[in-house]
């Protein structure tokens, strides 16, 4: 009979650590919780001294990340190695001391090599550690660094007076590249439980400009003088220094302890049942660190996701990420377009819907439209949000919000006009064109309506005969001259999609007997006159309907509408 709740095979006693984080700086015990079984350490050791004369940079302690058995509500001693200690001119660097994670009786469990320390004038290399220390002079290599910990340390410059930055856990250390500057530290590596870079390499010395720290704790190398010391508990390497000058220090060491939800292949009913009680899962599965969204239209643009809504819809949070990965998202709002006015001649286009965008920071960068401003979104509330896109303005009506997050953008205005009864322009995101003719009437809708920083959009035109132009999301509309309708506002261009596109352009005003304005880059309709009768916005652009004018042929209903908005999502997923 199976006493394992009924699954045939091994059953492997779960750990439920409940992911407990223990950040240890100095040495003392850590006594897991009752049951713990599996934890993972994150080890570094100290990082070393530089040296001088023409020192090299001391190298950081070695980081080491594994994950070891352990035993429930047990005492493990966490032994924090010291940085190495200055050292007089002329004497390679003091290595950085082991760190060491293990059971009280004296079994280790893990352990870190302390750093190499910083090599001298002339020609004496770095030492080899957890990570190497950097040459100095002639020396044909720097110290190496131990496998899976660290990096090698840099080289000299001869006999230029500059010594080789020390190795880092993510990187080797700089060459030094000669008279006067020495070698930049290399970079640290940053874990995945705290999400903080340590270990960095210490920068060499330079004649007048010493080498750059390695990120994570290493110290800059001096500029003639001393250098910089390693930051404690980083296991970040000192820098090297200049004649006469004792190599500076390095920095001590820190283990952190994660005590993990995890076990390996197949487990019993009843550490199942254990492991729903805690919220989670005892399969090892790795957690996902990134944000993961569903919802309205999905595009992959390399290491980004892009969800297009064209309608509203709802946006699911199914993870919210967490700082090793990305928690917020950028965004694109595109409220709908104004419509414009179908009665009598010489309308007014309509504006534009507005248009808000953040600042494209959190994904990747991408070049973002002249109007890019406030901050990305946190999914961190782990939603549902709501997404709603405006439709375009029905005829002779403004357009209607888009809204997503608590970031709204305002419908774009209608058009206006003065002949068979004054109606007139409306603001709006950006505002409706107006046409003055026969007799001014009022003026034209003004943009950025209401408010906001930066702004959404911009005022229409006002003008006789050639009706003004809606604005546009960059630009305000344009007069008409004698005959010639205006033309619409540009609209703002992005590549929120992973390539340019641009939106919310305003609407061109109709024409008496020439051409109708042209419409804003970005959907704006074209006005009415001799090329043609007016076009109604483009769809999903925010575009401005052109202005109608009974004299191009136009017909009051489809083409003088304003093109419905649209909401656009991007974050890294991966």
């Amino acid at each position: 009979m199976a006493t394992n709740g009924g699954i045939i095979g091994k059953s492997n006693k779960a750990s439920f650590g409940k992911c407990k984080v223990t950040n240890k700086t100095s040495t003392g015990v850590i006594t897991t919780q009752p049951g713990t079984t599996v934890a993972q350490v994150i080890n570094i050791a100290g990082g070393a001294s530089g040296s001088g004369p023409s020192g090299g940079g001391g190298g950081a302690g070695g980081f080491v990340d594994e994950q070891v058995n352990v035993c429930g509500n047990s005492p493990y001693t966490a032994t924090i190695g010291a940085g190495g200690a200055t050292r007089p001119a002329s004497t390679i660097g003091n290595s950085g001391i082991n760190s060491t994670f293990g059971v009280t009786c004296g079994t280790v469990l893990s352990t870190s090599t302390g750093g190499g320390g910083g090599g001298f004038e002339p020609n004496v290399a770095g030492a080899p550690g957890g990570s190497g220390g950097g040459s100095s002079g002639s020396a044909p290599a720097g110290g190496l660094g131990t496998t899976n910990q660290g990096n090698n340390g840099g080289t000299g410059a001869g006999n230029a007076c500059s010594g080789g930055g020390g190795g880092g856990a993510g990187a080797v250390g700089g060459n030094a590249p000669g008279n006067p500057t020495g070698g930049a530290g290399g970079a640290g590596k940053t874990d995945n439980i705290t999400c903080t870079v340590y270990a960095g390499g210490g920068g060499g010395r330079g004649s007048s400009t010493g080498g750059a720290a390695g990120s994570g704790g290493g110290g800059a190398g001096g500029g003639g003088a001393g250098g910089a010391a390693g930051t404690a508990n980083t296991g970040g390497g000192g820098g090297g220094s200049g004649s006469g000058a004792a190599g500076a220090a390095g920095g001590s060491g820190r283990i952190i302890v994660k005590e993990l939800n995890k076990a390996s292949g197949v487990w019993s009913m009843q550490s199942q049942y254990s492991a729903q009680r805690a919220g989670t899962w005892p399969d090892g599965t790795v957690i996902n660190n990134f944000v993961e969204l569903s919802g309205g239209t999905e595009t992959e643009s390399g290491n980004y996701r892009i969800h297009t809504f064209n309608a509203s819809d709802t946006l699911t949070v199914v993870n919210a990420g967490n700082a090793c990965g990305s928690t917020s998202v950028d965004y694109m709002i595109v409220a709908g377009g104004g419509a414009t006015t179908t009665s009598g001649s010489y309308a007014g286009g309509g504006g534009a819907g507005g248009f808000r965008e953040s600042p494209g920071s959190v994904s990747g960068s991408y070049s973002v439209s002249p109007l890019a401003g406030g901050s990305a979104i946190s999914m961190a509330p782990g939603g549902p949000f709501a997404v709603v896109v405006g439709a375009g303005g029905a005829t002779q009506t403004n357009g209607s919000n888009s809204s997503f997050g608590g970031i709204t953008s305002t419908g774009g205005g209608r058009g206006g006009k003065s002949t068979s009864g004054n109606v007139p322009a409306q603001p709006g995101g950006s505002g409706g064109g107006m046409g003055t003719w026969p007799s001014p009437a009022g003026p034209a809708g003004s943009g950025n309506s209401p408010p906001t920083s930066p702004s959404q959009g911009n005022p229409g035109a006002a003008s006789g005969v050639g009706a003004g132009g809606g604005g546009g999301a960059t630009s305000a509309g344009s007069g008409g001259g004698g005959p010639t309708g205006g033309a619409g506002g540009a609209g703002a261009t992005t590549s929120i999609t992973g390539s340019p596109v641009a939106y919310a352009g305003g609407g061109g005003g109709a024409a008496w007997t020439g051409t109708g304005g042209s419409g804003g880059a970005g959907g704006g309709g074209r006005g009415s006159g001799s090329g043609g009768p007016n076009l109604a916005g483009t769809t999903n652009k925010g575009g401005g309907a052109g202005g109608f004018g009974s004299d191009g042929g136009s017909i009051p209903g489809p083409t003088s509408i304003g093109g419905s908005g649209v909401v656009i999502i991007r974050y890294q997923f991966q």
